[in-house]
């Protein structure tokens, strides 16, 4: 961010200049674009260091990377259906007290596919981190609290708004398929974040700094070896 407000001051300059501006511009939004880069080389030092030898764990991250790296260059839509497809396959459903002995523990994407399960969180989390590396803008993206009725219960999935008015994509574990939101009669929004904020409906109630398993999350994440920045 600190990158791109310098980039938008050099916009300002006299028309002599603006070669050199266009030139310093074009570096500063490359060291901006490299800086968020993934190094799963560190990655996975980082994992092993942590949990010892990956097995199984490393092949999902390793198909993890080889996503990423296939799917930069696809329209979103296809992100959407990629990366949804890719961590409901990847992830098998278990509550957080089998998993981690917590009542409610949010995992990063590394901890997730080292045991290849999570809940609900850890979908919306892993989906979310992974569309906003392929360049999905954070505005277009909210982890959605809603409860499932039919299940009677608490659950989480990831919307997508191709706009600000638009209809939101559900991103779910629950079911393979992207639908809009108004054919998800079996959710009821409650409250939605992303890394611009808390929303309640479409306004804007809070800053995501006062969401303590959010920053708790962001915190594990950089710990991890990734440039998330404030997500």
């Amino acid at each position: 961010m600190r990158l791109r407000r310098l980039a938008d001051g050099l916009l300002r300059p006299s028309q002599r200049a603006w070669p050199i501006a266009s030139l310093l511009l074009g570096l500063l939004l490359t060291l901006a674009s490299l800086s968020a880069n993934w190094d799963f080389t560190l990655i996975l030092k980082n994992a092993e260091s942590r949990y010892g030898e990956l097995g199984p764990a490393k092949s999902r991250i390793l198909a993890w990377s080889d996503l990423i790296q296939g799917s930069g260059e696809l329209a979103e839509s296809d992100k959407l259906r990629a990366v949804n497809s890719f961590f409901n396959q990847q992830l098998h459903f278990t509550d957080d007290i089998r998993t981690w002995r917590s009542n409610d523990y949010w995992a990063t994407p590394v901890e997730a596919l080292v045991k290849g399960a999570g809940d609900c969180e850890d979908y919306s989390i892993a989906k979310y981190f992974t569309l906003r590396r392929l360049g999905v803008p954070a505005e277009k993206l909210r982890i959605t609290y809603v409860k499932a009725l039919r299940q009677n219960q608490a659950h989480m999935v990831l919307t997508y708004y191709k706009s600000p008015t638009a209809d939101p994509l559900v991103l779910d574990n629950l079911i393979g398929e992207i639908r809009p939101a108004s054919q998800r009669n079996d959710l009821l929004p409650v409250y939605a974040f992303n890394a611009e904020g808390l929303y309640t409906g479409s306004k804007r109630a809070g800053d995501t700094k006062k969401l303590s398993r959010w920053q708790d999350l962001l915190k594990k994440m950089r710990a991890e070896g990734f440039a998330i920045g404030e997500g």
